[in-house]
């Protein structure tokens, strides 16, 4: 039996040895910093608070999805799979962003639409008054003009008539 409890010890030793010499030779796992991770939430909101950007909010909800963005930059994840990670679990909603899918594209086309109508209507407006106004001074005009020769014309045909 003592042959046995002498074998048993040298094995778990070896053994012990073996799993150190694993955990030695692995590389420190890079975290990312908080510019790295503040980067990412600035262009997310927060899932509790309102139209707040990830990275200034302090609930607590906000530090979980900043440590969450840590772990996947960590797991190697890129800066366009974090945002569809958290599309695909909470919706475009989350997004400072959202992706142009089904109508979000009308969010990027309805303001440019919006500004050219009003431009034009703008334009036609002005236009109209401007017109208005150069046919009011034209008719104006010759009712303030005292011209000696037109009056003694006018004079003149109301004789012949």
């Amino acid at each position: 039996m003592k042959k046995f409890q002498i074998i048993s010890i040298f094995i778990i030793i070896a053994v012990s040895l073996i799993a150190v010499g694993n955990v030695l030779a692995q590389e420190p796992v890079p975290t990312p910093s908080a510019d790295e991770v503040n980067s990412i939430a600035g262009n997310m909101f927060c899932p509790v608070c309102e139209n707040i950007p990830l990275d200034v909010c302090g609930t607590e909800a906000c530090e979980m999805w900043r440590e969450e963005i840590a772990d996947l930059l960590i797991l190697g994840f890129s800066e366009d799979e974090i945002y569809e990670y958290f599309y695909e679990r909470h919706g475009d909603m989350v997004l400072a962003t959202p992706p142009l899918k089904g109508f979000n594209w009308l969010m990027y086309i309805i303001p440019g639409v919006a500004m050219i109508i009003g431009t034009v209507f703008l334009f036609r407006y002005l236009k109209n008054t401007t017109k208005q106004t150069a046919a009011e001074e034209i008719e104006e005009k010759p009712s303030e003009i005292k011209d000696p020769y037109l009056d003694k014309l006018e004079e003149e045909l109301k004789k012949r008539n």
